[in-house]
């Protein structure tokens, strides 16, 4: 399946880092945030990604162009350095298509941006570039398509750590409790969308406004309750130093693709 990544964000809660990039380039260790979702769907055999780019499109195009397997994977230097012999490679069997779709322009115009390019095909996959998760792909996949929704996204637990609060109009509180101890759910992204979607979505508007109202009414709009693994939306400076600080520490629970990974328990120990 084809993989639709909306990766036209400037990150205006990110502006602490040192200069400023597209959002999906802002840096987890040493690679983009953008590069750690891609190769989460590639693990699962999907390698044929449209990139909706928009803010600072350059900075994405430049990236890939001037890829350098030999930084980001182990090699063998021969030659006096004339012959290089990779021991693995990330990128050599992905195909990305780079499409401008505007600076300014919401999910649901960039999605129909590329709506030329997913011609033909039935159910495609589309996902925010800030966000990861450990989530099984497959399994989740499987289900949403056997729902046979115009569209389906993953509702999760909020990842922040405020607190919900329940309280009469006199201002005297029911209860207060921790966001992740609630029914509340929101929308995660990792979307499986159906050919049927572009009868809901119309011109100038978003993805999760207008279109998935017409979607509940059909009923064509399907959650998948994924709770008890990881995810995390980078949507602060914060988020970023915890992906920085996991993935620092070992424990990177969204490298699936990686047998080495070592995890590490709530406690720190190794699993």
């Amino acid at each position: 399946m084809k993989v639709v990544l909306f990766c036209g964000g400037q990150g205006l809660r990110l502006r602490e880092q040192r200069e400023e990039l597209p959002k999906p380039m802002t840096a987890v260790g040493y690679r983009p945030i953008l590069w750690h979702l891609m190769k989460y769907y590639a693990h699962f055999g999907h390698k044929d990604f449209i990139l909706c780019l928009g803010y600072k499109a350059d900075a994405i195009k430049d990236y890939f162009l001037n890829y350098n397997e030999a930084i980001s994977n182990d090699f063998v230097l021969s030659e006096g350095g004339s012959h290089i012999e990779l021991l693995s490679s990330d990128i050599d069997d992905w195909r990305i298509t780079f499409v401008d779709t505007g600076t300014t322009a919401s999910v649901g115009e960039r999605l129909r941006a590329v709506r030329p390019y997913l011609e033909g095909d039935e159910v495609f996959l589309a996902n925010y570039a800030d966000g990861l998760s450990d989530l099984d792909l497959d399994k989740y996949v499987n289900t949403a398509v056997q729902a046979g929704k115009a569209c389906s996204f993953l509702a999760v637990h909020p990842a922040q750590t405020f607190h919900v609060v329940d309280f009469e109009s006199n201002g005297s509180v029911n209860s207060i409790a921790p966001v992740t101890d609630t029914e509340l759910w929101v929308n995660g992204g990792f979307f499986v969308l159906r050919e049927e979607l572009w009868d809901y979505l119309e011109a100038g508007e978003d993805l999760v406004n207008e279109p998935f109202q017409r979607m509940i009414t059909d009923d064509q709009l399907f959650a998948y309750r994924y709770e008890g693994g990881f995810w995390l939306a980078m949507d602060t400076f914060k988020d970023r130093m915890m992906l920085e600080d996991m993935y620092a520490s070992g424990y990177a629970p969204w490298q699936l693709w990686d047998p080495s990974q070592v995890a590490v328990t709530a406690t720190g120990d190794a699993r």
